[in-house]
């Protein structure tokens, strides 16, 4: 894989072009470079060079922003060859998971043994991804990345179906297939005019991360105050210290500033006043970070020679910790399409392809995005009545077993129809 950012006139071809190599847009170049081996000639534009493995050790400070991945996202990285190199960082284990209501007595517990897992989940920290992700974009040479780079302009679709790209740094690329990952604020989004659907949804995170008295037991924690959710997830240093936790406490617009104007000694009796010292006094607390939360959906995934995915298409409220997620599966199930064009020798930007793509991830992430908002609402209504009513329903899911572990199975990507990447069983004889 080569790396360039020289101004090149000549137009340039590629089967694929992803604006984007964070997360999403790196998982997808690798997939594809798997899947599909040789075949597809791959560009990756990124605007900032990418960093190299950070060196850890037990001093080193937790980046904030973390992603808690399911089973069915670390799948998709061991199944593309990047999760050996991640697990020789560090990361957190979620081994059961506690949510409970601030305003009752309603509490629900989900653990991995219930379903035959050891672990529900992984807390990982972005910046760790990210950098497994572009050193195994090294191992392929039909994949190209062209850093720092943005997109500029966008041609409309040529006759043979073929976009124009044009880069700021004067190079220009032709391609079948563009793929927007370039985030929520996608610069693809708006050159193919594709119209976004947004909701405010009248809250703002606070992201930090904490140490606490007592150690956090492998357990993701998620109390629901009427203000919004606020979660503790399980992170581990280097030496096994289990006492640190990657916080988002999400908080009405109204409230969140007067929260991050407080000095540290009080928020950290906030803190523990929310989440009712479930882990003892707060120690520690490192620099907070603030971002509002929207929700966001692309009224279509795709248009001639254009798709999209992860937050390119759509965000979600993070109560769940989904959207790395649900970016991960538009991953697997574009790769899965791509190689039906590949095997019916068509090309990637194909209408029938793109379609059935949008086909199978739209509706999905949709209904997610739904019902994030439908607890949203559920668990910020006071009344009395939908008080005891959401209590009672969580106490009594709680006790029923196997439709609980059901709920649970299918939210960790541990069953349902999952593309094959993101399942155990995915075997691909040249990898």
């Amino acid at each position: 894989m080569s790396q360039s950012a020289e101004v090149q006139h000549e137009v340039q071809h590629y089967d694929v072009v992803i604006v984007g190599g964070g997360l999403v847009g790196t998982t997808l170049a690798c997939a594809l470079a798997v899947e599909l081996g040789e075949a597809y000639r791959i560009a990756v534009i990124e605007a900032r060079e990418p960093s190299p493995l950070p060196k850890i050790d037990e001093n080193s400070v937790f980046e904030p922003r973390v992603s808690a991945l399911t089973q069915a996202s670390r799948q998709l990285l061991t199944n593309i060859g990047v999760w050996p190199k991640m697990m020789q960082q560090r990361f957190g284990l979620m081994k059961t998971m506690c949510v409970w209501d601030a305003d009752g007595t309603g509490r629900i517990q989900f653990h991995g043994e219930d379903l035959g897992q050891s672990e529900l989940g992984f807390i990982v920290e972005n910046r760790i991804t990210v950098a497994c992700l572009f050193a195994r974009l090294n191992d392929f040479s039909n994949i190209e990345l062209i850093t720092p780079a943005s997109i500029a302009e966008l041609s409309a679709p040529q006759a043979d179906g073929s976009r124009l790209v044009a880069l700021d740094n004067g190079r220009q690329l032709r391609t079948s297939l563009v793929v927007g990952a370039d985030g929520a604020m996608s610069k693809v989004r708006d050159l193919a005019a594709i119209e976004l659907q947004e909701k405010a949804y009248g809250q703002s995170a606070i992201v930090t991360t904490v140490k606490t008295e007592k150690p956090h037991q492998h357990t993701a924690w998620q109390r629901f105050l009427n203000s919004g959710p606020l979660a503790f997830l399980p992170l581990r240093t280097t030496a096994g210290d289990d006492h640190f936790c990657s916080i988002v406490w999400s908080l009405d617009d109204e409230q969140v500033d007067d929260i991050m104007a407080l000095d540290d000694g009080a928020f950290k009796i906030a803190l523990e006043r929310a989440f009712e010292s479930t882990l003892g006094s707060v120690e520690q607390v490192a620099p907070r970070f603030k971002f509002p939360l929207r929700q966001r959906h692309a009224e279509c995934y795709v248009k001639e020679g254009v798709a999209l995915v992860g937050d390119a298409a759509h965000t979600i409220h993070p109560l769940a910790g989904q959207g790395v997620n649900l970016g991960m599966l538009d991953v697997a199930v574009l790769t899965e399409e791509l190689k039906r064009a590949q095997q019916r020798e068509l090309p990637a930007g194909h209408p029938s392809i793109l379609k059935r793509y949008q086909r199978r991830r739209r509706g999905d992430n949709a209904l997610m995005m739904g019902t994030m908002r439908g607890f949203k609402l559920l668990f910020g209504e006071g009344a009395l009545p939908v008080r005891w009513l959401r209590n009672t329903g969580m106490s009594c899911l709680n006790d029923l077993e196997p439709l609980k572990n059901r709920v649970a199975a299918n939210a960790m990507g541990l069953s349902g129809d999952l593309p094959a990447l993101a399942r155990p069983d995915y075997f691909n004889p040249s990898f």
